[in-house]
């Protein structure tokens, strides 16, 4: 393994790491899914991975000139991931909990079936894990690696490494779910929408703040 690749390959892999936050991932994966049976939960998460893995791929190659096409800048994609991550926990923070009954009000109306919210795509696959912050520093790593191969790979191992390890902290949502009980997770959830809402907060900051419009 060269050097080229193997420093290229520890800083894309940090980076990622820290943007894409798989544990914390995954604690808003359990916390989002506590009524779904553990096969659902494996099918979100790697179909969510999945597709979080496509886009990333995609942006790497083309976002650069994407956004220069459409006239989007990095603020602005900043912006309104912020935004959306905003309004997630702010329904975090403010929903009814999924485990409240009539059998624990005492009463003896027949429970309704609430059907159950994909988010497979959105929140899950994206922000949370192809978010503004992964999806922004991916096309700053392909822009930096100045089409150099073997920087290129790196890159590219890093972020499949990162994201098989976001999987895998996925498929443990279920063991969170035991640790934490559904009580617990009920509190963790609101607890997650409001870091989630100061996240979403500070990256409308950021966004601001590299648009140059303050």
């Amino acid at each position: 393994m060269s050097p080229i690749f193997s420093e290229q390959f520890v800083i894309a892999l940090t980076s990622l790491f820290a943007l894409i936050d798989p544990i914390g991932n995954a604690i808003i994966f359990a916390s989002l899914t506590p009524s779904h049976s553990p096969k659902e939960r494996r099918s979100i998460a790697i179909k969510a991975v999945l597709i979080a893995t496509v886009l990333m791929l995609v942006f790497m190659v083309v976002g650069d000139f994407f956004l220069k096409h459409l006239g989007i800048s990095l603020a602005a994609l900043r912006t309104s991931g912020g935004i959306l991550l905003l309004l997630l926990g702010i329904s975090m923070v403010f929903q009814e909990s999924p485990h409240q009954t009539d059998q624990e009000l005492g009463l003896e109306t027949e429970a309704k079936s609430k059907p159950k919210q994909d988010i497979t795509v959105f929140p899950l696959a994206t922000p949370l894990i192809a978010g503004p912050g992964g999806i922004g520093m991916i096309i700053l790593l392909h822009a930096n690696a100045g089409g150099v191969v073997q920087q290129e790979l790196a890159i590219v191992a890093a972020l499949i490494s990162v994201l098989l390890l976001t999987l895998v902290c996925l498929l443990a949502a279920a063991w969170l779910q035991r640790l934490f009980g559904e009580s617990g997770l009920s509190i963790l959830n609101r607890v997650i929408g409001v870091l989630l809402a100061a996240l979403a907060v500070q990256f409308i900051f950021d966004g601001l703040a590299q648009s140059g419009l303050f």
